[in-house]
C-alpha cells in the first residue's frame, strides 16, 4: 500500500492514497492552519471508525441479517504528554434493522475488535479501546 501527503501552504496538506482519492488535512490556527480540513490525528480515528464499521456491516450481511444503518459514534482521549497517543477509544455503535439477533451484532462488533479490524488492533497497542452498541428495530417503510 502506497499513499502520498503533499504540502499545499500555512499548514495544509493534501492526501493521496494508492486507490486515487485525495482528503485534505489542516491544522487549527493557532498552529499555523486554517482549519480548512480534518487533522491528521482526526483521519486516524475515523479510518479505525470506518474499518470497524466495514467490518461490522460485512460480518452482518454475510449473516443475512436485515440491515438499513450501522453508524459508529468513536470518542477518544490522548495523553497530555508527546507523543499524544491515544490512550483511550470507545466505540458505540447504533444498528439499525429489522429483527436483528442481538448475540449476531455483539459477534460481530466482537468480531471486527479482536480479529479483523487492524486498524483497531494496531491502536489498540496504547490506547485501551472499548465498545458498545444499540439496537434500533427499523419500521415499515411502507
Amino acid at each position: 500500500m502506497k499513499a502520498r501527503v503533499k504540502w499545499l501552504d500555512h499548514m495544509s496538506f493534501v492526501g493521496e492514497s494508492e486507490s486515487g482519492h485525495s482528503v485534505v488535512m489542516d491544522g487549527p490556527p493557532d498552529f499555523g492552519g486554517r482549519n480548512l480540513g480534518v487533522r491528521p490525528m482526526e483521519m486516524l480515528l475515523l479510518g479505525m471508525g470506518g474499518c470497524t464499521s466495514f467490518d461490522v456491516v460485512s460480518i452482518l450481511r454475510r449473516g443475512r441479517q436485515d440491515l438499513v444503518d450501522c453508524e459508529a459514534v468513536i470518542e477518544a482521549e490522548r495523553s497530555a504528554e508527546h507523543p499524544k497517543v491515544f490512550t483511550r477509544i470507545h466505540v458505540h455503535f447504533i444498528v439499525s434493522g429489522h429483527n436483528l439477533g442481538e448475540q449476531r451484532v455483539a459477534k460481530a462488533i466482537e468480531l471486527s475488535a479482536e480479529k479483523y479490524c487492524s486498524a483497531s488492533i494496531m491502536l489498540g497497542a496504547t490506547a485501551e479501546i472499548t465498545h458498545d452498541y444499540e439496537i434500533v428495530e427499523s419500521g415499515d417503510s411502507e
